[in-house]
């Protein structure tokens, strides 16, 4: 058993490894110790795969980067074969994989022990990660908070020193949410950046990527080192980068142009002051490491912007709930899904293709926007989230909206749900906490959250900084930057230590 591991980023304990101080079995054997005593008070880890990890082990590992360092990855797409779908679904509990996909493949061969999978919201749907299936997730820093969503089971594992990285995807934030909450690193990569298959394209509509949550910038840029790059039949590819991402980190960025805002980007949820500290905090910081930033806002329709990503979600959903049924091989059906899934898709199903179309082209007019405002700045800086974590249960459903959607689940409408401002009500609830992440879903632009500062009460408050499509150096550079001068890898939480 290896002492002190949360000392140890997952390059280090490659290198502990290639230097023969500690084997890969007792690094297993560690981490699922430490899985053994910190999940019963998150409730992260919803399948341990064991023995697999133990037989990956024995039948030898490939000479990787990460050859050795236990992982585990998020019940949504990064698929193993063999395995349960998941995915936050009762219906995909039983259904199992028929091969890995190739972000996984790539995982593997980068030497990775897959040591289990990390509980997601269901079909990722959530900035909270509450699934009927296996419960709620809770946060190392105060297990009475939410860890974010949809990869909030990975959040919550990295920061409780499980392992030192989990993998998570991002279609409105769904990695840096999360990463903010627990005081992690957390960058969505840039559309394209990393692979989706063999069978997925376009997930959601282009919005989602895939990645994953750190306690370091270096291993964040050298997981991307060894996954990003294009795959068989991948509809469009990001600009190669002009080295490795690993070299970008300690590069010093030069002077960036950097514009910062509190003004919310979608819908109008307002940044408690919290998040604006953090945000101020980061700006005269920036400052102090040389960069000129000023207050700047791109010019997007909030409204707008939230009404066409509500669109496309549903959409999307309804596209999914079919998917899930299709492969159980039974009818979609309302017992099968979560009151608040179901509700989205009935939505969905009820949208024109006009309703759909008009979104996209609201996407293509932001993404535009966007384009001409990174013209002028290398870098916005923005708070990550509009709210500090808040209890578990607390953006849930009331009483009466579930009473209202199991009534018009059952009459299978969700037009009622709209006329009654019910779907207004919910949405804005959720969306007023993150009025900052999902504009770069739709423009496809990497963007991270940084653990620059905690709250009066010791909470992480994350701040986001964005950069231009296929930039994700600038990010790193910057990143490392600032983790030099506002170090937080020993920052822990002292629930769990």
């Amino acid at each position: 058993m290896l002492q002190d591991y949360r000392r140890y980023d997952a390059l280090e304990l490659a290198e502990l490894i290639r230097n023969r101080d500690v084997s890969a079995e007792e690094l297993l054997e560690t981490a699922l110790a430490e899985i053994g005593r910190c999940n019963p008070q998150v409730n992260a880890v919803n399948r341990l795969y064991a023995e697999e990890a133990r037989q990956q082990i024995a039948r030898g590992l490939p000479d990787g980067v990460f050859r050795g360092v236990p992982f585990l990855l998020k019940e949504l797409l990064a698929t193993c074969q063999g395995q349960p779908i998941g995915a936050g679904n009762r219906l995909l509990q039983s259904i199992r994989a028929p091969r890995d996909s190739e972000l996984v493949k790539r995982f593997r061969a980068a030497g990775l022990v897959i040591a289990g999978r990390t509980s997601t919201p269901e079909l990722g749907l959530t900035p909270y990660t509450e699934p009927k299936v296996g419960g709620a997730v809770r946060n190392p820093w105060n297990p009475a908070l939410t860890s974010g969503g949809s990869s909030g089971g990975s959040a919550a594992a990295v920061a409780a020193g499980m392992v030192p990285a989990a993998s998570g995807g991002d279609g409105g934030g769904s990695i840096r949410i999360p990463a903010s909450y627990c005081g992690l690193f957390g960058l969505k990569p840039s559309r394209g950046r990393n692979p989706l298959g063999p069978d997925l394209g376009v997930p959601w509509h282009g919005l989602v990527q895939e990645h994953v949550l750190t306690r370091s910038v270096r291993d964040s840029a050298a997981f991307l080192d060894v996954t990003h790059g294009v795959d068989a039949g991948a509809p469009y590819v990001a600009p190669a980068p002009r080295g490795r991402f690993l070299e970008a980190v300690g590069q010093p960025p030069g002077r960036l142009r950097i514009a910062m805002t509190a003004q919310p980007l979608i819908g109008s949820g307002q940044a408690q002051p919290s998040c604006r500290a953090a945000l101020g905090d980061a700006a005269a910081l920036l400052e102090s490491l040389g960069h000129h930033v000023e207050e700047a806002t791109p010019p997007l329709n909030p409204e707008a912007l939230l009404k066409a990503f509500f669109t496309v979600v549903a959409c999307e959903t309804r596209a999914d709930i079919e998917w899930a049924a299709r492969l159980a091989g039974v009818r979609p059906r309302m017992a099968d899904f979560e009151a608040e899934t179901w509700m989205l898709g009935l939505i969905g199903k009820s949208l024109g293709a006009q309703d759909f179309v008009a979104a996209c082209r609201e996407f293509d007019l932001a993404t535009r926007a966007l384009g001409h405002f990174f013209e002028t700045y290398d870098i916005l800086l923005t708070p990550t989230l509009a709210i500090e974590p808040h209890p578990v249960g607390a953006l849930q459903s009331t009483p009466f909206e579930q009473a209202m959607m199991e009534v018009f689940g059952r009459l299978g409408s969700g037009k009622p749900l709209i006329w009654m401002n019910v779907v207004d009500e919910m949405a804005n609830r959720v969306f007023a906490c993150m009025p900052y992440t999902p504009p770069f879903n739709v423009s496809g632009q990497p963007a991270m959250s940084v653990p620059l500062f905690w709250s009066e009460t010791g909470l992480p408050v994350g701040v986001q900084c964005v950069g231009r499509y296929g930039e994700e150096e600038t990010l790193f550079r910057l990143a490392a930057q600032l983790e030099k001068a506002r170090p937080w890898f020993d920052r822990c939480p002292e629930v769990i230590s």
